[in-house]
């Protein structure tokens, strides 16, 4: 195992010994492998070392191992305390794997027993049981305080819009509610004031399954969106609110 007469063997060739015997840690393994690559050298010696970690592994998987006794069974060269210590290692390592095994297979184990509940709190809506996927959102929250609300249906779309209003300093605090849109689409709230003037309260888009869908097969469709928005108007200078797509169509129209 030791390089031929006259060669020169630079210092990072050392490391051949400690990567056949499975000492090295990720990092390292992945430096050394990048040098082995353009090495013959090493790649002639990690050929000779090739069965020396199991053997060393079934000796530190025997009774006593890691004793003097065995070191002296194995070879007068190299000698009893060097193989009593790479005997150790190897017990070692091949423990750390063990409890590193242990610890992936228990947290494969509690995602696996977790993702049912995950599922049945998301989709437990369907069945009967009254349990929330997620906490009312804060848009939500605003518009069942709001005391001020108009709302609408356009017989064409029949897309059903509901909007909470809030006198501010700086106009109008808004919350839409939406129901029975589907998507996908693109659209904005508008106020239209008494003047004329237009003003874009907030824009979103709508998934494929949509909102406040009351046939649909989920949860998550049958919900309304809740979403704010503020405008410069007074509410009592506001005539009517918009909900259009970004392509022009008007979806519904509510009157302030």
């Amino acid at each position: 195992m030791s390089p031929r007469q006259g060669s020169s063997v630079p210092n990072e060739h050392e490391t051949v010994g400690a990567y056949a015997l499975g000492l090295l840690d990720d990092a390292e393994a992945t430096a050394f492998e990048a040098h082995l690559a353009t090495c013959e050298w090493c790649a002639q010696q990690l050929d000779e070392l090739a069965g020396m970690e199991p053997m060393l592994a079934a000796l530190a998987d025997l009774p006593g191992s890691g004793t003097p006794q065995i070191g002296e069974s194995l070879s007068a060269r190299p000698g009893p305390r060097l193989v009593e210590k790479l005997v150790d290692e190897v017990a070692e390592r091949r423990a750390r794997k063990r409890r590193r095994s242990f610890y992936m297979v228990a947290a494969a184990a509690a995602l696996i027993a977790g993702g049912p509940l995950v599922a049945v709190a998301a989709s437990s809506g369907e069945s009967g049981t009254d349990v929330a996927a997620s906490p009312p959102s804060p848009a939500r929250s605003l518009f069942s305080t709001m005391s001020d609300k108009v709302s609408g249906t356009d017989p064409a779309t029949a897309v059903t819009a509901t909007v909470g209003m809030a006198k501010k300093d700086w106009g109008t605090q808004a919350v839409l509610e939406l129901k029975n849109v589907k998507g996908p689409l693109k659209c904005s709230l508008i106020a239209v004031g008494k003047n004329g003037e237009r003003e874009t309260l907030s824009s979103w888009s709508v998934p494929n399954w949509g909102y406040g869908i009351p046939n649909a097969k989920s949860e998550q469709a049958k919900n309304p969106l809740y979403i704010g928005g503020g405008a410069a108007f007074q509410p009592n200078e506001i005539d009517h609110f918009e909900v259009m797509t970004f392509d022009g169509k008007k979806l519904v129209e509510v009157d302030s």
